[in-house]
């Protein structure tokens, strides 16, 4: 009896350990979810902790995109917000910063492009080549419509360098292979055959550099502005009135790159035609003031000059020397 009296105790214990390891087990488990639970603080920590990078690269960006200013920034020589460890924004800042400095250096360079623009193909301080032929230039009056010359150092222009009389009155220093040299004045236009480069002198300026009876000589050429003493002289051509008029320039130093007249809306640019007359074809500026550019740019206004058809009208003006 007391040997069953024990055995059943024994078990009783064995269940109550059991029972009790059981409870512990559930309490500890209890416990650690409780702890677990406790803790989501330091979970939300470790969130933005491993999303810091991505945060600051955010943050750079927005610095990029303008909305901010950084320490950086603010070290960038131009005070551009971009950030300076950015080599895009920052080299784009710099250049946009630059632009406007080195502007105004070339500028007084490119003075002499406005010339050339001026001149059209026939440019200052350029040489020529070409072959000189001569021709009988009787009064020395031709295409350029001047009338009669007070010399016979004239000459032609081949039609491509005449350019629709751009070359009338201009000085040429022509220089021959012998070492003979001449300075002309281009009054005529030598058509086709004459091909470019080509000067048709007068018999008497080409005797000053050849033989007549050698015909035909290779030349260089280039322009001049040489020392004269007369003024401009302007003239409304034959049949000018107040509601047509044609203009001409006589006895300028250099080419005359425009003619304009005052109108009421301002000056007024005029074509020009082959036989070297500026037309305003609806009389708007005739009788008005004139203003004549030459090839290096140099303006000269000229007031009082009546519509008085086919009559030279001095002036007291003159393009200054190059």
């Amino acid at each position: 009896m007391n040997t069953s009296r024990q055995a059943a105790r024994q078990r009783r214990q064995r269940r109550r350990l059991m029972l009790g390891g059981t409870s512990a087990l559930i309490a500890t488990g209890v416990l650690v979810y409780l702890v677990m639970a406790l803790l989501p603080d330091r979970n939300v920590d470790a969130g933005p902790a491993a999303a810091t990078p991505l945060a600051s690269t955010q943050v750079k960006a927005t610095a990029a995109g303008g909305e901010r200013a950084t320490p950086a920034a603010t070290a960038s020589p131009t005070g551009s917000p971009s950030p300076t460890g950015s080599p895009t924004p920052t080299g784009t800042a710099t250049t946009k910063s630059a632009r406007p400095s080195p502007t105004p250096t070339p500028e007084p360079k490119q003075k002499p492009a406005t010339t050339t623009a001026q001149a059209g193909r026939i440019q200052p301080h350029t040489s020529y080549r070409g072959v000189a032929t001569a021709y009988e230039a009787a009064d020395g009056n031709g295409a350029c419509l001047f009338g009669p010359s007070p010399d016979l150092m004239i000459a032609a222009m081949n039609t491509t360098d005449y350019e629709t009389s751009r070359a009338c009155g201009a000085y040429v220093l022509v220089h021959a292979a012998n070492g003979k040299s001449i300075t002309v004045r281009i009054t005529n236009e030598c058509p086709l055959p004459c091909a470019p480069g080509q000067l048709d002198l007068s018999q008497q300026a080409f005797a000053k550099l050849a033989d007549l009876k050698v015909g035909r000589i290779s030349i260089t050429w280039s322009l001049v502005s040489p020392s004269i003493s007369n003024k401009i002289s302007i003239r409304y051509k034959t049949g000018s009135s107040r509601y047509w008029c044609g203009i001409q320039a006589i006895g300028h130093r250099n080419p005359v790159a425009g003619l304009e007249v005052r109108t009421a809306g301002g000056w007024r640019r005029l074509p020009r035609t082959s036989y070297n007359y500026f037309i305003s074809a609806d009389g708007s500026g005739c009788g008005s003031a004139i203003r004549l550019t030459d090839i290096y740019g140099e303006r000269l206004t000229i007031n009082g000059i009546a519509v008085r058809p086919n009559v030279v009208q001095p002036t007291q003006v003159q393009f200054a020397r190059h």
